[in-house]
C-alpha cells in the first residue's frame, strides 16, 4: 500500500513539474496560467491531453513536439522527474505513510507544497530574469499568512513568533510602498527580504541557519568565479544587479531541505 501512496505523490509531483515550467515561462511574460490552453512555443498548435501527460509523453514523442516536430528541451523530463522526487523526499520528512496518514499530515503536505511552488517560482523567475517576482511573492506571502493562521489554530502558545513576522512584513512592505518605490520600479533587496521571511517562516531556526550559511557559500562561490571569468575579459567591477539572489536562497532552502530527507532515509 505504502507503494502505491508514493506513487501517487510522485505522479503529483510530475504533475507539478509540469505546471512550474509553464509559470516560469508565463509569469514574466504576462500570460494567463489558468485559462489559456497550454501550447507549442514554435508552431503555437494547441496541445491535447496526450500531449500534456508528465514524462509519459515526453519519452513516446521522442521528446518532440507532435505537430512541428521541434524539440522539446530535456530540462522539461528533467524538471517533471526531479519534481517527483522532490515530492517524494518530502512526504518522506513529513513521515508519511499509509499508517500516519490523517487530516493534520494532509493538510500540512498540502502546504509545504503550495510553499516549495512559491519557492521554485521565484527561484527559477530570477535565475532567468533576475527579478524577484511580486505577483509570486504576494502568493508566497498569502501562503505564510494562512499558514501562520492554521500554526495558531493548532498551537495557540506561538502567537508571540508569529506577531514577529507579520510585523516584519508590515514593516518591509510599507518600506517598499511609501518609502522607496519613488525612487526604483523594483527594490530587488526589499523583495529578497520579504522571500527569506516567507521561507523562515515555514522552517525552524536551526534549518534557517543551515540555509543562509548554504546561501553565502553559494554567493561566495559565485564572486570567485565572476572574478576569474573577468580576469580573463577585464577586470571590471561586480556589480550587485548581477547576482540571482533569489535564485541562490531558493536554491539553498531546496537542498538543505531535502538533503536532510534524504540523510532521513538512512536513519
Amino acid at each position: 500500500m505504502n507503494i502505491l501512496l508514493y506513487a501517487i505523490i510522485f505522479i503529483s509531483g510530475a504533475m507539478f513539474g509540469s505546471f512550474y515550467t509553464l509559470a516560469v515561462y508565463r509569469i514574466p511574460k504576462n500570460i494567463d496560467i489558468v485559462k489559456k490552453h497550454s501550447y507549442c512555443p514554435n508552431c503555437n498548435h494547441k496541445l491535447g491531453i496526450f500531449d500534456l501527460i508528465p514524462i509519459v509523453s515526453y519519452i513516446f514523442l521522442g521528446g518532440k513536439c507532435r505537430y512541428c516536430k521541434q524539440k522539446i528541451r530535456p530540462r522539461y523530463l528533467i524538471i517533471e522527474i526531479i519534481s517527483g522526487i522532490m515530492f517524494i523526499l518530502l512526504a518522506n520528512l513529513l513521515k508519511i505513510n499509509v499508517y500516519t496518514l490523517n487530516l493534520q499530515k494532509i493538510i500540512l503536505f498540502g502546504f509545504m507544497i503550495l510553499y516549495f511552488t512559491a519557492v521554485i517560482l521565484i527561484s527559477a523567475i530570477d535565475k532567468e530574469y533576475k527579478v524577484i517576482n511580486k505577483k509570486v511573492l504576494a502568493y508566497g506571502i498569502i501562503i505564510s499568512l494562512m499558514y501562520m493562521i492554521y500554526l495558531y489554530i493548532i498551537e495557540p502558545t506561538s502567537i508571540y513568533r508569529y506577531a514577529i513576522y507579520l510585523a516584519i512584513y508590515i514593516i518591509l512592505m510599507s518600506t517598499d510602498t511609501f518609502l522607496l518605490r519613488k525612487y526604483a520600479d523594483e527594490n530587488y533587496l526589499i523583495n529578497l527580504d520579504l522571500f527569506l521571511t516567507v521561507i523562515i517562516m515555514f522552517v525552524d531556526y536551526k534549518i534557517s541557519l543551515i540555509i543562509f550559511t548554504l546561501f553565502v557559500i553559494e554567493i561566495l562561490i559565485h564572486i570567485t568565479i565572476r572574478k576569474i571569468t573577468k580576469s580573463k575579459t577585464g577586470n571590471k567591477p561586480i556589480k550587485i544587479d548581477e547576482f540571482p539572489l533569489g535564485f541562490y536562497l531558493g536554491a539553498s532552502n531546496i537542498i538543505t531541505i531535502f538533503t536532510i530527507s534524504i540523510i532521513n532515509l538512512f536513519i
